[in-house]
């Protein structure tokens, strides 16, 4: 008998996936805007020295996005495969990104992630 995640765990994983997206957005295409610039505690003039690093950060963002939605609209095994794949690495980045950038990504991409990962195992 093939089984699915919980919805709430479906619902965790989905909702990464959109902050993922949104990442991708704002790193890719709002870079050099008054919103991005807030997000990210950036001047103008870094935000426009750096936009070509940033739209390739996006990148990866939407990478993530791209597997958690796979992994939360896939059936098992492969949806929680993937799903529990792509949640650790958002953990490890979240992790990375709190340790060398800023210790609040460990709020807005750690912590959601290993949530949502606990969810998914849970929901096993």
């Amino acid at each position: 008998m093939m089984r699915r995640m919980s919805t709430l765990a479906t619902l965790a994983v989905l909702a990464l996936a959109a902050l993922h997206a949104y990442i991708l957005v704002l790193e890719m295409f709002l870079w050099t805007t008054p919103r991005a610039r807030a997000a990210f505690g950036t001047s103008a003039e870094f935000a426009e020295g750096t936009k070509a690093l940033a739209a390739n950060q996006g990148l990866y963002n939407g990478f993530l996005a791209a597997g958690l939605l796979w992994g939360a609209v896939a059936s098992d095994p492969v949806g929680f495969q993937v799903s529990v794949f792509f949640l650790v690495c958002v953990a490890i980045a979240g992790a990375y990104g709190a340790a060398t950038a800023s210790r609040k990504i460990l709020f807005v991409q750690t912590v959601p992630a290993l949530i949502a990962l606990v969810l998914v195992l849970l929901a096993h």
